[in-house]
């Protein structure tokens, strides 16, 4: 890979996630302590990426594969998205807000896809050099919420005006980018291809199709961590939230470096389980915590997102990409993404504020209670993948490719 290749792309996902990690994680407080907001509401409005990552693979799958030149495509939606941002940092109703949003997460949720796909056909050896390049976008997440909550802007618009900002330059910087020319254009478009479903055919077998149901299981009390945990340590007196919250991410890159060292010694069903059990300890921590004397269980939970993460959702990408026929591997992880980080988060989204709300009285919101029912809900699909998940697979080095793009952070 020429060198000056790498620096380029590596902005390019700093860039990227600079944009989505100014709203992303303090969107909950903003809506519910800022504009009062419903549990139910919030829980909607998160649940607009839901619907967008069920979405983007149509956009993706359909139009940019075929049609445009990724870089241009990708300077077209953060520029929509920049508009969109501006606008809903004005917006004060819900359903003002949540139109917007749901406009703006259309935008942008196919650029995490487009700029993997530009990153890759734009380096020699992608084995290698992506996940040193992916390694920005990380960083990128972590720097603006440092930035954010170490200037206690948590509560206000200003990141939403971040964002709009920080999507200009990254507009603008794509048109600098490699020329990336549709990569299949001419071919046969398919909306069933687009979102995976040919790889339905995987769930034949047993196992699998456990994982695939625990899987969307655990994105409901996945969605309640990203939803509501920065408006609760805010709510809980916790100063500079944000920026505490991005030891998740600096814990989720350690234990990445440790996972081939894990593959070696453990099997997959253990690994897994350990990574629900680390979900139903993480929500218990959460809700026994405070601001003062017990500080120390909100920072063990969040350092766990380590644990969380890559031990249970990047540990079930890698499963899948294995278990896959060749010729439906990328397929397989479309599939798993559609059900997931779509149809999973958007149930997670929806539940999540009901059970905010639920758990609201007169006097406040009982966190302890809406902690303690995620911590109970972990645990319960902890138990479904130990009885009905019978492999006893291993994750075998020298995967592919596919494997590393689909991790997320």
């Amino acid at each position: 890979m020429p060198q000056a290749i790498a620096p380029r792309l590596s902005l390019m996902m700093f860039l990227n996630y600079v944009v989505w990690g100014s709203w992303y994680v303090i969107i909950g407080t903003y809506l519910t302590l800022t504009l009062h907001f419903t549990g139910t509401q919030t829980g909607a409005v998160f649940g607009t990426s839901a619907l967008a990552c069920m979405i983007s693979p149509f956009f993706v799958g359909l139009i940019a594969d075929r049609y445009f030149a990724a870089e241009r495509v990708l300077c077209a939606l953060h520029l929509m998205g920049a508009v969109l941002l501006y606008l809903v940092s004005t917006a004060k109703s819900f359903p003002a807000v949540y139109l917007l949003m749901l406009a703006y997460c259309l935008c942008f949720f196919p650029t995490l896809a487009l700029t993997n796909s530009l990153t890759l056909r734009n380096v020699r050896n992608p084995a290698s050099d992506y996940p040193r390049i992916r390694l920005f976008a990380t960083l990128g997440h972590i720097v603006i919420n440092v930035v954010i909550g170490s200037l206690a802007m948590e509560r206000s618009a200003t990141p939403f005006l971040i964002s709009a900002g920080a999507s200009v330059v990254m507009g603008l910087y794509c048109l600098t980018l490699p020329h990336t020319p549709p990569k299949a254009r001419g071919a046969a478009a398919s909306w069933r291809t687009a979102i995976g479903l040919d790889a339905l055919v995987m769930m034949k077998e047993r196992s699998f199709a456990v994982f695939v149901i625990a899987s969307v299981l655990a994105c409901i009390p996945l969605t309640f961590y990203f939803s509501f945990t920065n408006a609760y340590l805010n709510a809980s007196g916790v100063t500079n939230a944000a920026g505490k919250m991005t030891l998740g991410q600096v814990a989720e890159i350690v234990m990445m470096l440790l996972m081939p060292l894990i593959f070696r010694h453990l099997r997959l069903k253990p690994i897994m389980l350990l990574g629900l059990a680390a979900w139903s300890v993480r929500y218990a921590m959460l809700a026994f915590g405070n601001a003062g004397d017990l500080m120390w269980l909100f920072y063990g939970a969040i350092l766990l997102h380590g644990i969380c993460f890559d031990f249970f959702f990047m540990t079930g990408q890698l499963y899948t990409d294995q278990q896959a026929p060749q010729h439906l591997r990328g397929t397989a992880q479309g599939f798993i993404m559609f059900l997931t980080y779509g149809l999973g988060m958007f149930l997670g989204s929806l539940l999540s504020g009901w059970t905010v709300d639920f758990f609201t009285t007169p006097q406040g919101r009982d966190w302890r209670a809406f902690w303690l029912s995620s911590s109970a809900c972990s645990f319960v699909i902890l138990l479904l993948l130990a009885v009905f998940f019978q492999s006893r697979e291993r994750i075998r080095s020298g995967q592919s490719v596919e494997e590393e793009t689909a991790v997320a952070t």
